[in-house]
């Protein structure tokens, strides 16, 4: 679904800006100008965007402390970093079929499963599933669940089927989840429902455990229950000072750019991780944040 509205936005958008180009050359504008204006094109949704966001999670940010705090200079690097992660993830999320595939059935201990967060595929994944598939010695799968704004137990039980698929493929009793964003709430609700007999662990990446206030700007059941104070947020957080059910790692950035305030991806069961200058959805290409995961499956696998 989410593939199928990127690649018709795409083309409505190039079809848009060809008819424009096409008529004003026509007029006698110079057509070298809108072959530069091009990539401008493209990139312009991401930079309102990524503008936007960083925006209000600045107004509505956790204060930091004064170590954390970035120069300019590291402050442009990850408003670019993030600009430049938006506007590549929509061809990524559109080509997810051709570049993100499961790994031959084989026998294995920990698989891992990557688990996406809200409105995206498991495009987002290729840098991450790329780098465990060569660093991990684990198969790693991915989900792809819907749609977009459905409620976050519907996906949950997508989440529980998948994991059926993948255990049966490898013959593992266990698997490792790791979830950014929305997805480390789908885990989460899933673990509650279903219980943690098939989970190994659960490594989430710039989750809103306690919601965000980005969820406020758009419809959508799953994104009525990432809101600060939601009903079904509350009660899914309401043991969270009780052991977790499976070990928890949450890393999180303190300058993340869509959760809001940032904190809120501190869990209270968890091992949590804060990492500096990296915004949303760049961790999810960010070498340290890779390391981070690698190095928590290892220690899962080696448990």
């Amino acid at each position: 679904m989410t593939a199928f509205l990127l690649i018709v936005a795409l083309v409505a958008g190039v079809a848009a800006y060809v008819a424009w180009a096409l008529q004003s050359i026509s007029h006698g504008a110079a057509a070298w100008w809108f072959v530069v204006g091009a990539p401008i094109a493209y990139f312009l949704p991401a930079f309102v965007l990524v503008t936007l966001w960083f925006g209000l999670t600045w107004i509505w940010r956790t204060p930091r402390p004064p170590e954390t705090r970035l120069g300019f200079a590291s402050m442009l690097r990850l408003y670019v970093t993030e600009i430049w992660t938006v506007a590549a993830s929509w061809l990524l999320m559109v080509l997810h079929r051709f570049l993100i595939r499961d790994p031959a059935p084989a026998p294995a201990q920990r698989p891992v499963l990557l688990v996406h967060g809200v409105l995206v595929n498991d495009g987002v994944w290729l840098s991450l599933q790329r780098f465990l598939a060569s660093n991990g010695g684990t198969p790693v799968y991915t989900i792809n669940y819907g749609p977009p704004l459905a409620d976050i137990e519907w996906f949950a039980e997508q989440l529980h089927t998948r994991i059926d698929e993948i255990l049966a493929a490898t013959g593992a009793e266990r698997v490792v989840l790791v979830a950014h964003s929305m997805g480390g709430l789908v885990a989460r609700a899933y673990l509650r429902r279903f219980g943690a007999g098939r989970v190994a662990k659960l490594i989430t990446i710039g989750a809103p455990h306690h919601g965000s206030v980005l969820a406020w700007s758009f419809p959508g059941t799953c994104l009525a229950q990432m809101r600060p104070g939601n009903a079904w947020l509350t009660d899914l957080n309401r043991d969270e000072n009780s052991a977790a059910p499976v070990p928890i790692t949450s890393i999180w950035s303190r300058h993340d750019s869509m959760v809001a305030p940032q904190a809120s991806s501190v869990l209270g069961n968890a091992e949590n991780i804060a990492l500096v200058g990296i915004a949303h959805n760049a961790l999810l290409g960010e070498e340290r944040v890779m390391q981070l995961v690698a190095s928590s499956i290892a220690t899962s696998s080696a448990g």
